[in-house]
């Protein structure tokens, strides 16, 4: 289920939001629901608080479910005000950039961690990247921009 609590939301469209994160998922092979909330920078700089220690907004945290991933494989914060300015930086679309941070999100709720895997998840976003015609991954831009790198990190 996505959620949108913001209030310019232009160029996406829940549904099809929707139909990428099924699809998405499946290509990633993550059984189980995932919750989306798309909300601004205020409210992923609290739960990046609150969840991190890091009192700082970002554009993407997972959340994996701690139980039942058969069923609900967790959850998924994306900042709306964060991923404009990314896509405006990177020249694509903001719906580009949302599905980007969705692909990067349900990654991490898979298990995988770019921060300490030798590149394994660079690897793999990058291949499901291209199954999904999807722009340069996070990964991808992080290794590829130097000072630039979005903060994105796996949220326990």
């Amino acid at each position: 289920m996505i959620t949108i609590e913001h209030s310019d939301i232009s160029g996406l469209s829940k549904s099809g939001l929707t139909r990428f994160l099924n699809r998405a998922r499946e290509a990633v092979g993550l059984p189980g629901d995932i919750d989306v909330l798309l909300t601004d920078d205020a409210t992923l700089r609290r739960l990046n608080k609150t969840f991190r220690g890091k009192n700082k907004a970002t554009d993407v945290l997972s959340f994996p479910a701690a139980e039942n991933p058969a069923d609900h494989a967790g959850d998924l914060a994306i900042s709306l005000d964060t991923a404009t300015r990314q896509a405006t930086a990177f020249g694509h679309s903001l719906r580009d950039e949302v599905r980007i941070l969705l692909l990067h999100g349900l990654l991490h709720l898979s298990g995988m961690d770019h921060e300490i895997d030798n590149g394994e998840m660079a690897a793999r976003e990058g291949e499901i990247r291209r199954e999904l015609r999807l722009p340069v991954t996070l990964i991808e831009r992080v290794g590829s921009s130097k000072g630039r790198s979005p903060k994105v990190r796996r949220t326990i």
